[in-house]
Formats: structure tokens, C-alpha cells, sequence
């Protein structure tokens, strides 16, 4: 082996190390089983308003489900992130980790990778209690549920990032009024840059376009009940192909990619004394 390839593979067990311990803490929050019964909660709530529906039980069954997904998965991910690495600093286990020889962007890119996986396990339970709830009412758990599942995922997965990236300078309640801020803008940029196109001063519309262009565009994981290429698309009918989801698995792992590196990058300037 040589020494290049010694030193990745040295690199790739710490940042492991870190994500499994991350992994396990994440795991014995209390927090993510209060929202998961909230989820099923409102899974079986859901019978409730199907039943009060005329003939709709397989659309609200549907409805509600991935709305939780996207909804309490995009919770989890700011409860979770924001305080990701503050929680470290607060507590000064912080100058534990840095004493070894653990490199800082090593030491994030570890914490999200554990909170990633806590959230896949999450966002998996959710697809459980969905596929339950639909078995309830006669609907077969179809490939547009799958698709729409997957991609309430990768938006969550963008969620934790932003969380992360606010995490690595900011407390977390700064960080949770941040990336919540975010969330919501990026559910709705395309109404947002309709209204920036409407707008009758130039510099209004240019500030508004620069500002919607940094920021993750999280409609591309949000697609059900909009258009695609001037098509309507909902899970209870058409659906995006695998290509599409395919694409926005591109799109988020870039943004992913980003944000990471500028965690670490603030991460590692930050005076810790």
C-alpha cells in the first residue's frame, strides 16, 4: 500500500469512527421517538379523514404519509444538525477530539455522516408506517410512493447539511430560525421567482434572482402536486421516471458536497481557547 493510499484509508476509518459514535448518541435521543410517534400518529389520523372522505381514502392516506416524510424528516434533520457540532463545543469534548489525530473536516464530515444515517433509518420507519397505513386501506405501496419517498429523503439529507453548515459558526437556536428560514424558501422558489420576475424595479428582480440561486432549490425533491417539463405530476396518477430522481440525487449530493466544505472550512478557523 502506499503511503497516499495509507493515509486515505486512515483518514476514511476516523471520519467512520466518528459517524458510528455520532451514530449511536443520535440513536438514544429521545427526541427522534417522540417524532416518530407523532408520525404515527398522524398516519392513523390519517384513517380518521379518509373515512370522512367520499371515496379519497387512498389519496389522503398517500397525501398525508409523504407529507410526513418530507415534513417531520426536514424537523428531525434541524433538531438534529444545528446542535451538531455547538453540543461538542459546549461541552469541550471538543479539544478531546481535536487533541488526537483527527483533522477538523474529518470531525464534521464524520458528524454528518452519522447523522445521515440516523435520519436513512428515520425517513425508513416513515416509509414503514406509510406502507402500513396504505396496506390498511387496499393501496399497494406503488413505484411513484417509492419515488416520492426517495426523494422526501435526499431532501431531508440537504436539510441536515444546511443544519451542519449554520452548526459549524452559530447556536442552535440561530441556526434552527437559519435553516428552517431556508427550508421554506426553498419550497417555494418557483413562486418566488415568479414574483421576482413581476417585479417592476430591475434591482429588486436581480437581488431576488442572485438570492434564489444560491440557495438549494428543495422543490426538486418536493415535485407531487407540481409540473414537470409542462406536466402535471402527483403520486395518485403520472409520476417522475427514475432518471428524474436519478438527476435530483445529483443535485442534492452536490449541494451535500458544498455545504460540507463549508463547514469544515469555518469549522477548522474557529478558536476553540
Amino acid at each position: 500500500m502506499t503511503p497516499l493510499a495509507a493515509r486515505a484509508t486512515a483518514s476514511c476509518l476516523r471520519v467512520y469512527a466518528v459517524g458510528l459514535n455520532t451514530f449511536r448518541e443520535a440513536i438514544r435521543n429521545k427526541v427522534l421517538y417522540g417524532i416518530l410517534a407523532v408520525v404515527v400518529g398522524v398516519n392513523l389520523f390519517a384513517l380518521v379523514l379518509g373515512e370522512m372522505s367520499l371515496s379519497e381514502e387512498a389519496r389522503v392516506a398517500r397525501d398525508v404519509g409523504l407529507a410526513g416524510v418530507s415534513l417531520f424528516g426536514a424537523i428531525t434533520a434541524i433538531v438534529l444538525g444545528v446542535s451538531l457540532l455547538h453540543t461538542e463545543v459546549q461541552k469541550r469534548t471538543i479539544h478531546a477530539m481535536i487533541a488526537k489525530p483527527l483533522g477538523r473536516p474529518e470531525f464534521v464530515v464524520g458528524k454528518y455522516l452519522g447523522m445521515a444515517a440516523t435520519l436513512t433509518l428515520l425517513v425508513a420507519c416513515f416509509a414503514v408506517a406509510l406502507a402500513g397505513l396504505l396496506h390498511l386501506q387496499g393501496v399497494p405501496f406503488a413505484g411513484a410512493v417509492v419515488k416520492a419517498v426517495v426523494l422526501g429523503w435526499l431532501e431531508v439529507l440537504v436539510v441536515a447539511g444546511i443544519a451542519v453548515l449554520f452548526s459549524a459558526f452559530s447556536t442552535p437556536f440561530l441556526s434552527g430560525i437559519f435553516t428552517l428560514a431556508i427550508f421554506f424558501i426553498g419550497r417555494v422558489t418557483p413562486e418566488l421567482r415568479h414574483a421576482a420576475a413581476r417585479a417592476r424595479d430591475e434591482w429588486i428582480r436581480r437581488v431576488a434572482e442572485g438570492a434564489l440561486a444560491i440557495l438549494p432549490d428543495l422543490d426538486v425533491f418536493a415535485i407531487s402536486g407540481g409540473e414537470h417539463q409542462g406536466v402535471p405530476v402527483s403520486v395518485h396518477a403520472d409520476f417522475v421516471p427514475w432518471s428524474y430522481v436519478g438527476d435530483a440525487a445529483v443535485y442534492a449530493g452536490a449541494w451535500i458536497v458544498l455545504l460540507l466544505i463549508g463547514a469544515a472550512l469555518v469549522f477548522s478557523r474557529r478558536d476553540f481557547t
